[in-house]
């Protein structure tokens, strides 16, 4: 299991203000990974969530870059990207992944990289943290981005 060894992260994080944003396509996988993501929010404390809908896992860093912009503290990226028959697959899942990583690098806002990259829609609903899931990647995501950013807030009063 990809999951094997995977850090627990409690974060308190009351006062946050995070956007969830999550891809339009799957419904089941994205309603499971969306779902995770809220329970972590809310099991950290946040109470000022926003939810948006990225056209597909493309558009997730545009849509992650505006959140930054508009003064979120965190942002959970979803998606999920199935492998086909054709190199399309490839093509997104790198510029999905590149362009989350950036905003994260240029904006300085953490980002809670939740993308799914599965060769079937077998091993997207095995992660997508619904019941019988063995791993739930929404919840997860939301974790490392609180995380990050309580690991930055600790940096800024060092000062």
């Amino acid at each position: 299991m990809s999951g094997h060894g995977a850090p627990t992260l409690q974060v308190e994080a009351a006062g946050a203000r995070v956007a969830i944003v999550a891809s339009s396509w799957h419904d089941q996988v994205m309603d499971g990974l969306v779902a995770g993501a809220e329970r972590a929010l809310a099991d950290a404390g946040v109470t000022d969530v926003t939810l948006l809908r990225a056209a597909g896992s493309f558009e997730l860093p545009l849509v992650s870059q505006g959140c930054a912009a508009a003064g979120f503290d965190a942002v959970v990226a979803l998606g999920v990207i199935i492998r086909g028959g054709t190199p399309h697959f490839e093509y997104v899942s790198a510029a999905a992944t590149d362009g989350l990583a950036r905003v994260a690098l240029d904006t300085g806002v953490p980002v809670g990289f939740g993308l799914l990259t599965c060769d079937t829609e077998e091993q997207a609903l095995d992660r997508a943290g619904l019941e019988g899931s063995a791993e739930d990647k929404g919840r997860e995501a939301a974790e490392a981005a609180l995380s990050t950013w309580a690991t930055l807030r600790g940096l800024a009063s060092l000062d």
